[in-house]
């Protein structure tokens, strides 16, 4: 009968708050034990792939326990379907929006504060369009004014020196044609020729000779038509030039003659010319 009392009164005799409190925290990591357990499974490997059971496969997410309020939540890595989901939504959204942003730099992005329009062949003067090789606006151009053809620039360069410069063949012809004046200076005493023979145009180095223009004219920067083809290694323009007289003597304000210049720069092809034509000079010396 005592044993039986002391039972009663153990099963009759409330819980104190310590008691209660761990039962508590008893029942709730039980819950989350259990929670955590069955993501656990969710995520076993359960394929062929040779792992041994229970444990996660690297293209599985790994699921994380965070404790708020006492409830267990799961916060998994939002899956490739959810995403997916969130880039339409946003799609649409900008599809709707009524201003669409090119994913172009802009001028300002590329840090340059003044935005300019492309130039037009109606805004551009006569010695771009010499440069650029536009005869029928070039033409259109001339007949404004008297004396055009023949108009320096700042620099001094006139139509026919910025043709001759860029190689535009058919434009130092028109130019020729209508009055160009082939003996023209610039203020550093640059000369079409000068600059055609620098950038090896044959043609147009041939033209101008045709001319009678100063084959041996030199310049403020030390320079000759022949030094400067020699330093461009333009063998044709080279042979054109020595074929017509340049002086083989006339040295740069470095000291260079020709040859030499050919020797310092390793331009075989070029030496090979010069020699040739000095070997002819001599044999043509020797008949005489």
């Amino acid at each position: 009968m005592e044993g039986e009392k002391a039972v009663a009164h153990l099963v009759e005799t409330p819980l104190n708050d310590t008691d209660t409190q761990e039962q508590q925290k008893e029942g709730e990591n039980g819950a989350e034990r259990a929670a955590a357990a069955e993501e656990l499974a969710e995520t076993r490997d359960t394929g062929d792939s040779g792992a041994p059971p229970g444990t996660l496969r690297p293209d599985q997410d790994v699921p994380r326990v965070n404790h708020r309020d006492g409830a267990a939540e799961t916060l998994l890595k939002p899956s490739t379907a959810s995403m997916d989901r969130q880039r339409s939504t946003e799609l649409l959204a900008l599809d709707s929006f009524p201003l669409k942003h090119s994913n172009t730099l802009t001028n300002r992005q590329r840090g340059n504060e003044v935005s300019a329009l492309p130039a037009t062949l109606d805004t551009l003067s006569i010695h771009q369009l010499a440069a650029q090789g536009e005869l029928s606006q070039l033409k259109e151009h001339l007949r404004k004014g008297e004396n055009l053809v023949n108009k320096p620039d700042e620099r001094g360069f006139t139509p026919l020196i910025w043709a001759a410069a860029f190689g535009e063949i058919e434009t130092v012809r028109h130019l020729l044609e209508w009055g160009a004046d082939p003996h023209a200076l610039a203020k550093e005493r640059e000369s079409a020729l000068a600059l055609a023979s620098m950038g090896g145009y044959t043609d147009i180095v041939v033209m101008l000779l045709e001319r009678d223009v100063d084959i041996n004219i030199y310049d403020w920067n030390g320079g000759t038509p022949l030094l400067y083809a020699v330093r461009g290694n333009h063998v044709k323009c080279v042979e054109a030039l020595l074929a017509r007289g340049a002086d083989l003597t006339t040295e740069a304000d470095s000291g260079y003659t020709p040859m030499d210049l050919a020797v310092a720069l390793g331009h075989k092809k070029v030496q090979q010319v010069i020699e040739n034509h000095i070997l002819k000079l001599f044999q043509n010396k020797e008949q005489e």
